[in-house]
C-alpha cells in the first residue's frame, strides 16, 4: 500500500465537526474519542466552555484519515462554529440526555441546513446521569426536532465520555460512514481559508485551516487573497507531523516564507492559483430561518459567514422590499464592505448584526455581481444564472457522472437537442466510444492518478514489468467507470506515456531491475552460475552464497528468469541465459533431425542428473518434441 503522501489516488482525507449547546459534552466527547483536549487556552480552562476551535486526528488506516473539529457551543463564539462547520464532511450532533434539545441546538442545525452539511450522527452524551425512560423522552424530543432537517433519519448513538459507554460504536460508525462519502476534489487548484495565524519561533509565520479542495506540497509558490501577496510553502504539517503534501479534506498548517503574521488574518485565503475571484458584490440563493424574529428589510446590514471570513455589507431584493417569512429559496444580491475570495457554489451564512441572530444561509450563484435593476426581469436574469449556463451545465452533469451518453446529458441538463449537440463540439468534451462523453480535465486527471499509480507501484516492485491490467481497473473502477478506465489507458499508450506487454501495463520509461541495495549480490551470483557452465549446484545455493536473504528469492528468480538471465531446468537447477542457450546450439549443430539421450549425454559431457531435466526443458520450450526414446528437433 502506497505511502500517505503519494497516495492521493487512494486515500482519503476527511474532517469532522462537534456541534451543539454549551455544556452538552462536546470536548469531552473529542477527548473521549481522540485522547487529545482540545481546549488549549488558559480561558477555556477556567471557564470550560471552548472559545476557538480545537482539533484533534481521530482515525487513520491506509484507505482514511479522519479528523475532527470541537466546535464552540456559546452564543457569543457562534462566528467560530461557521468557520468550522464550512470545511466539514460530517457533523456528530451532540445532545445531553440530561438536558435535551437547547437554543444553540436548534441555531446550529439551520446553520448546518444552510451550509449543505446532510451527512450527520446524533450523539446523546451523559447518559450515566439519567435514567433508561428519561433518554427516552430526550430521543422523542430530539426527533421531533429533527423532523423536517438535514438530520431527519440521522442514526443515534447514545454515549457517556466519562464512562467511555458507547464511544467505540460511535468512532466505527463515524468511520464506516465516511469511508462510504466521496472525498472533495483534489485535482482542482488549491483552497485553503485561513483560522488561525501565529509564528513559530526559529519557523516564523504559520498559518491553519482546513484545505476546501486542491492539493499543496512543500516548496510550492501560494497567494494569500484578498491582498494578493506572495508565500512560499517551507513546511507542511498535519496534526502536528510534518507531511510532504496535504490533501483537500486535510486540518492543515503552512509555515510560509515571505510574509509576516503581521500581513495576514482568519478570513484571509491560501490560494495556488489567481483565478480565484475577488468580489465585493455577489449574486446569491438564500434560505431564511423558519421563525424570524425582525423583519429582513431591503438593504439592511447584515454579517457574512463564508468560509472563516466575516465581513460586513447589505442585501439587496430586486422582487420586494422585506421578508417576514419565505420557505422558498430568494434569488437576491450582497453587496459587502470589504472583499472576499470566492466561487460559485460557495456556502455562506448570514447573520443580523444586532440583536444578534443568524437569519438564513444559501449559496453563490455568481461572485461578479452588477448592479441591476428592481424587477422581474433582473430575477429572471438570476433565475438562468442559477441554472448555469448551458457548458456549465453539461460540465456539472459529467463531473458528477465521469462520462455519460447523449440521451442521458439531454435528460440531466435539460438543454435542447440542438443546444447540446452545438456546445459538445468544444474542445473541452470529448466523445469516446462512439457513444459517450466525458470531460478533457477528467481524462487528464485520470491520466495522472494511473501514472501516482505505477510510479508507486514501479517503486515498491521494481522487478515486475508492470501492473495486471485487470488488477489495475479493479482498483481505478470505484471512481472512474470501467469504459472511461479503458479509454484513458488506451490513450496513455497511444500517446507513449504507458505500454502494454501481454496483461502487464507500465510506464513507457520504466526498466524492470534488481534493487539498488540487492543489485550486486545478485551479479556476483550469476557470476558464479555463469562460470559452473552446466555443472550446476541447487539454486538455492547460489542464492544463500550471494547473500540474498529468503523473503526475496522467489521475485529476484522470477525476475531474471523473465530478463533470459536464468533458465529453470527445473524447481532445483537454473542455467546461466547464454550457457544453456550456447548448450542448445552446440547440441544442434552436432545432431541430425532426431537424437536420443545416449548421444546428447556425450555431446554435452552431462550426466543423467542434468541432462534429463536439460531435455524435457527443451520440450517445455517447444525446442523439440519427444517419440518414444527419441527427440525431434522442431
Amino acid at each position: 500500500m502506497r505511502d500517505k503522501e503519494v497516495a492521493g489516488l487512494e486515500k482519503r482525507f476527511f474532517t469532522i465537526g462537534m456541534a451543539g449547546h454549551i455544556d452538552h459534552g462536546k470536548t469531552s466527547l473529542t477527548k473521549a474519542l481522540t485522547n487529545v483536549d482540545t481546549d488549549r487556552l488558559k480561558e477555556e480552562k477556567e471557564r470550560q466552555i471552548s472559545i476557538e476551535l480545537g482539533f484533534a486526528p481521530l482515525y487513520e488506516d491506509q484507505e482514511i484519515q479522519i479528523s475532527v473539529i470541537d466546535v464552540p457551543g456559546h452564543e457569543r463564539f457562534i462566528r467560530q462554529m461557521i468557520a468550522g462547520v464550512a470545511g466539514i464532511d460530517l457533523v456528530v450532533l451532540v445532545v445531553a440526555a440530561d438536558e435535551g434539545v437547547m437554543p444553540q441546538t436548534r441555531e446550529h442545525l439551520e446553520i448546518l441546513k444552510f451550509l449543505g452539511i446532510k451527512n450527520g450522527i446524533v450523539a446523546i452524551t451523559k447518559i450515566d446521569r439519567v435514567d433508561e425512560e428519561f433518554i427516552e423522552l430526550v430521543k422523542d424530543d430530539i426527533l421531533a426536532e429533527l423532523s423536517g432537517s438535514v438530520f431527519e433519519g440521522a442514526p443515534f448513538i447514545l454515549v457517556d465520555s466519562l464512562s467511555r459507554k458507547g464511544i467505540e460504536q460511535l468512532k466505527e460508525l463515524i468511520i464506516k460512514t465516511l469511508k462510504e462519502q466521496e472525498m472533495r476534489d483534489t485535482k482542482g487548484p488549491f483552497r485553503m481559508p485561513i483560522d488561525q495565524v501565529f509564528t513559530v519561533k526559529g519557523q516564523g509565520t504559520v498559518v491553519r485551516g482546513t484545505v476546501y479542495e486542491g492539493t499543496i506540497e512543500e516548496g510550492q509558490i501560494l497567494k494569500i487573497m484578498p491582498e494578493g501577496l506572495d508565500a512560499r510553502v517551507r513546511q507542511i504539517q498535519v496534526h502536528h507531523k510534518s507531511a510532504g503534501k496535504a490533501y483537500a479534506g486535510q486540518r492543515a498548517a503552512l509555515n510560509l516564507s515571505g510574509v509576516s503574521k503581521e500581513d495576514l488574518e482568519r478570513g484571509d485565503v491560501v490560494v495556488s492559483s489567481e483565478h480565484f475571484i475577488v468580489t465585493k458584490t455577489i449574486d446569491v440563493a438564500i434560505r431564511v430561518v423558519e421563525e424570524l424574529e425582525h423583519l429582513i428589510k431591503q438593504r439592511m446590514p447584515i454579517k457574512l459567514h463564508i468560509g472563516t471570513t466575516e465581513v460586513m455589507g447589505r442585501i439587496v431584493f430586486f422582487d420586494r422590499n422585506e421578508i417576514k417569512k419565505e420557505n422558498g429559496e430568494i434569488l437576491c444580491q450582497l453587496r459587502l464592505e470589504e472583499e472576499i475570495v470566492t466561487k460559485r457554489g460557495d456556502r455562506f451564512i448570514l447573520r443580523r448584526p444586532s440583536p444578534q441572530e443568524t437569519i438564513g444561509g444559501g449559496w453563490v450563484i455568481d461572485p461578479r455581481g452588477q448592479k441591476y435593476r428592481f424587477g422581474n426581469h433582473t430575477i429572471e436574469e438570476l433565475e438562468k444564472k442559477k441554472e448555469g449556463s448551458p457548458k456549465e451545465r453539461i460540465t456539472a452533469a459529467l463531473m458528477e457522472a465521469k462520462s455519460l451518453p447523449f440521451s442521458e446529458l439531454m435528460k440531466q441538463t435539460a438543454l435542447e437537442e440542438q443546444v447540446l449537440s452545438e456546445q459538445l463540439k468544444e474542445k473541452e468534451f470529448v466523445l469516446f466510444n462512439g457513444k459517450e462523453y466525458t470531460l478533457s480535465v477528467l481524462i487528464d486527471s485520470i491520466e495522472e492518478d494511473i501514472i501516482d499509480y505505477l510510479q508507486e507501484f514501479h517503486h515498491e516492485t521494481p522487478m515486475k514489468l508492470g501492473v495486471n491490467k485487470a488488477e489495475l481497473m479493479q482498483t481505478m473502477q470505484k471512481k472512474v467507470p470501467k469504459n472511461l478506465l479503458d479509454f484513458v489507458i488506451e490513450i496513455g499508450i497511444t500517446n507513449q506515456v504507458l505500454k502494454r506487454k501481454e496483461q502487464f501495463v507500465f510506464l513507457a520509461d520504466f526498466n524492470p531491475h534488481v534493487p539498488k541495495n540487492w543489485a550486486k549480490r545478485t551479479e556476483n551470483m550469476l557470476d558464479e552460475l555463469k562460470k559452473d557452465e552446466l555443472k550446476v549446484r541447487y539454486l538455492k545455493d547460489y542464492f544463500s552464497a550471494a547473500g540474498i536473504p529468503a523473503s526475496i528469492e522467489i521475485d529476484v528468480k522470477r525476475f531474471l528468469e523473465h530478463q533470459g538471465l536464468i533458465v529453470m531446468l527445473d524447481e532445483q537447477f537454473a542455467y546461466y541465459g547464454a550457457v544453456f542457450n550456447e548448450a542448445v546450439d552446440k547440441l544442434k549443430r552436432n545432431t541430425g533431425l532426431e537424437f536420443e539421450v545416449g548421444e546428447a549425454k556425450e555431446i554435452l559431457g552431462l550426466s543423467r542428473k542434468y541432462m534429463i531435466p536439460f531435455l524435457e526443458k527443451l520440450d517445455a520450450s517447444g525446442l523439440t518434441k519427444r517419440i518414444e526414446n527419441k527427440r525431434v528437433w522442431k
